[in-house]
């Protein structure tokens, strides 16, 4: 491998690792298996190099590939058959971030559906358009503002509920 490519794929990781990490663990929802799938993204990034006309197209082949590898890891054999020996830790869901009221944001935004969390992640914390995660997820753009804004009300629903049961206890 040539110094010049080295330099590419290093600046690539460093523009998208937490990106990709972030989307992975909001795809997965599970610490290890985010880590499998990042793995396996900057594989197929490495092997293939691909070539991209502009930094959108480029991040956007990033989030299309670790979605595409997320449903493949969560579809396969070992998967299916896997028995979960640990339980989730939500101090564990995003690295970097401090613990602080922001937590239980997470917790709410990884509890919900995955048809609801993948387009709230990619609206909020990769600041796509609603068109541009149509594209991504090749859907229409309207079934993305329905399920973002479905997505926001359980979100507030649950949060309601988490403060609720705090008053009470």
């Amino acid at each position: 491998m040539k110094t010049r490519e080295k330099e590419e794929i290093l600046g690539c990781y460093k523009r998208y690792n937490d990106m990709i990490y972030k989307l992975a663990w909001a795809y997965c929802k599970d610490k290890y298996q985010a880590e499998d799938a990042f793995q396996e993204v900057f594989f197929k990034y490495m092997k293939y190099h691909p070539r991209f006309k502009s930094p959108e197209h480029e991040k956007a082949w990033f989030i299309r590939t670790t979605i595409n590898v997320c449903k493949n890891l969560l579809k396969s054999k070992w998967n299916r058959d896997m028995v979960q020996l640990q339980e989730w830790d939500a101090d564990d869901a995003f690295p970097g971030d401090t613990k602080d009221a922001f937590d239980s944001l997470k917790a709410a935004i990884l509890d919900l559906p995955e048809k609801y969390r993948i387009p709230i992640h990619l609206y909020y914390y990769e600041e796509y358009s609603v068109r541009e995660i149509a594209q991504l997820l090749r859907k229409s753009e309207s079934t993305i503002q329905t399920q973002l804004q479905r997505g926001r009300e359980k979100i507030k629903r649950q949060l309601e509920r988490s403060e609720e049961d705090a008053i009470r206890a």
